[in-house]
């Protein structure tokens, strides 16, 4: 650092303030001090600056499992937003004990400066002692005042996809739910039903799913089987993309004999036969929010608050009036 200063013609807490992202610092002066760096082949030393500050500038991220496509696509987003920062990301999965006392002592361990907890692991993480020494940031979760809470509107969300079908003509329409223990699964649910509600029509029961094309396919096989069923909502687009397979074994036409609507907008959704009609939710703004929101805590010791983002309804050609 003493180098790039003196090559720079800077003071060494220059260096540092450009080293560590401030914005205390003249463009031109940054210009000149990253150039120094660059043609002295200056990389900061993540552990000395860890001993000099007491941060890492390292955050974990807690998932149940990184083999659905929202904890995936989840990953990226925080990955994404947390370089920009200055912060590199370190990923436990609990797998299937679900140990999140576990997973909270490894992160201690690698002396990361907070953590985002991803879905299915929100549960866990309310029911456990939280350690005291690390910043949460939770993902989907009720209100809670320990923790930074960031959430998707799923039951707005599902709300719409209800009344979109309802709309059409649909005397009532199915729901496909995700696994039991998940937050975004109870919320989609829970605006299915006060959708039906609204509209008068008694809630039919529901399936349940593990998020899963394969899941979504057995629970498309009992739906097919019964010719009263006209509209599908399922939880998100990969049990619907079992669905729609299901009703296509079972030679009902999509959406002429069933309507479908999924819940994520993942990159192929548009590229399922029909594609599939579905309720987005921005994950790149999720991480960013989550990431932000971790940081300020991090960096600012800003108090933990509740973030709400707003979900689209994306309309494509899985849904169509009611058959007659």
């Amino acid at each position: 650092m003493a180098d790039v200063a003196a090559a720079a013609a800077v003071s060494g807490q220059t260096v540092s303030r450009v080293v560590n992202g401030s914005p205390r610092v003249d463009p031109d002066t940054r210009a000149r001090v990253e150039a120094a760096m660059d043609r002295l082949g200056y990389r900061p030393h993540r552990a000395a600056r860890a001993l000099r500050t007491g941060r890492s500038h390292t955050i974990g991220l807690v998932a149940s499992t990184l083999a659905t496509v929202g904890n995936s696509r989840m990953l990226q987003a925080v990955a994404d937003a947390a370089a920009p920062r200055g912060y590199a990301v370190m990923v436990v999965t609990l797998g299937p004990a679900g140990d999140i006392a576990a997973a909270f002592e490894q992160l201690r361990d690698q002396g990361v400066d907070g953590a985002v907890v991803l879905n299915e692991a929100t549960d866990l993480a309310r029911d456990s002692t939280a350690p005291r020494d690390v910043r949460l940031v939770v993902v989907d979760s009720p209100p809670d005042a320990r923790f930074d809470i960031v959430e998707v509107d799923h039951a707005g969300g599902a709300r719409a996809a209800v009344a979109h079908l309802l709309s059409l003509g649909h005397p009532s329409v199915h729901h496909l739910a995700g696994p039991p223990a998940s937050f975004a699964a109870a919320e989609r649910a829970r605006g299915w039903r006060e959708a039906l509600a609204t509209a008068g029509v008694a809630a039919p029961p529901p399936l349940s799913g593990d998020w899963s094309a394969a899941s979504g396919y057995a629970a498309g096989e009992r739906l097919a089987s019964d010719p009263t069923v006209t509209a599908v909502f399922a939880a998100n687009d990969q049990m619907a993309l079992g669905v729609l397979r299901a009703l296509a074994d079972a030679g009902r036409s999509v959406p002429g004999d069933v309507s479908v609507v999924g819940f994520d907008d993942i990159a192929d959704a548009a590229d399922y036969r029909p594609p599939l009609t579905t309720v987005r939710q921005d994950f790149d703004v999720l991480g960013e929010r989550a990431v932000a929101a971790l940081v300020s805590g991090i960096e600012d010791a800003v108090e933990p608050r509740l973030q709400q983002i707003p979900v689209h309804l994306i309309l494509r050609a899985s849904t169509a009036p009611a058959p007659r």
